[in-house]
């Protein structure tokens, strides 16, 4: 049996995970939940059917807690990281980890004075069709790689998403750190790190589009200079009305991309070929925890994917920087 506590119920992927842990045959199940807003995490702890604690510290040192999942807003991460890391228990946060140069840095002493797990909300790497396009890439099929594009978007600014009180705060920035690039930007740098390595400097146009959410950014695009050379771009937003997202990847010999069937790869000259993706996706969010706490992922690969979380806010925050300053920028 794994039992999971829960460390506020800010973020809208609270439901989901519970409901993850219900669904559930092997034992997994929400330990407790606790949130500064009581009133916000009452009906989760319903739902769950799980009691509510109200003492954080009441809840860190209970022996019965495997694990932790962290859904707060995005800048109250790191206060709650510095509570729960030093416990020793595994820790999935939401994503991103944190959200500034400062506080990226006390996380990484964090992290070396408290060696336990820490993994971020991060799931596109680990899903099937994702897994197939990086052995096509490692494989040396594309040829040189030269350059490679990524959209992660939606419509939620449009569709006012984010207009229900309890959501309110992604688009306030002192509780999320940013807009629409802090939100669905992440997912793109966490991904383009993991496949294609660091990046050296970013140039990058952050903007309010359509003015639902005037408050903050909601669409940015950013281009990357990988320190392998590789030229991309990454385009996240709440304003995609439509069209393809996923991921591009220009070789030498032939490109990879996203079709409304799913990935090819083709060729001057030839005829598109599918490539069809790996039979199951790997374990990602509350599965990922619940493998953590099984032992069954190892810690090389722990070790690898913490780093590209990371790496990921360096590169957001030198997006942001960028935007503002109008320049390349180092990350």
């Amino acid at each position: 049996m794994s039992r999971i506590a829960i460390l506020s119920t800010a973020h809208v992927h609270t439901k989901p995970f519970i409901e993850n842990m219900l669904k559930a045959t092997d034992g997994r199940k929400v330990a407790c939940i606790w949130d500064d807003i009581p009133s916000r995490a009452q009906p989760f702890a319903a739902l769950a059917g799980a009691p509510f604690v109200a003492d954080l510290d009441q809840v860190l040192a209970d022996p019965t807690v495997d694990g932790f999942i962290i859904c707060s807003e995005n800048t109250r991460h790191l206060p709650l990281l510095r509570k729960v890391l030093p416990v020793g228990k595994p820790v999935f946060c939401e994503k991103p980890l944190v959200t500034n140069p400062a506080d990226l840095a006390e996380l990484r002493a964090l992290i070396a004075a408290n060696p336990t797990v820490l993994f971020g909300g991060y799931f596109q790497p680990f899903m099937a069709p994702m897994q197939t396009v990086a052995e096509v890439i490692r494989s040396g099929a594309l040829g040189d790689i030269t350059r490679i594009r990524y959209r992660n978007a939606h419509h939620a600014a449009y569709a006012r998403w984010f207009d229900n009180p309890d959501v309110q705060w992604f688009h306030n920035p002192e509780l999320s750190g940013g807009g629409a690039f802090m939100d669905m930007g992440t997912h793109a740098l966490h991904l383009v790190r993991t496949l294609f390595g660091p990046v050296t400097e970013t140039f990058a146009i952050i903007e309010n589009h359509s003015a639902q959410y005037p408050t903050c950014d909601d669409f940015g695009i950013a281009h990357l200079r990988f320190a392998s050379g590789v030229l991309g771009t990454i385009e996240a937003g709440w304003t995609q009305t439509g069209g393809i997202g996923g991921l591009e990847v220009v070789g030498s010999k032939k490109t990879l991309w996203n079709t409304a069937a799913g990935y090819v790869v083709g060729g001057p000259g030839e005829v598109p070929v599918a490539i069809a993706p790996a039979p199951a996706n790997l374990p990602n969010r509350v599965d990922r925890l619940v493998a953590i706490l099984r032992g069954e992922i190892s810690a090389d690969e722990l070790r690898a994917d913490l780093e590209a979380s990371l790496d990921a806010v360096a590169l957001m925050t030198a997006c942001y920087a960028s935007a503002k300053n109008g320049a390349w920028t180092k990350v």
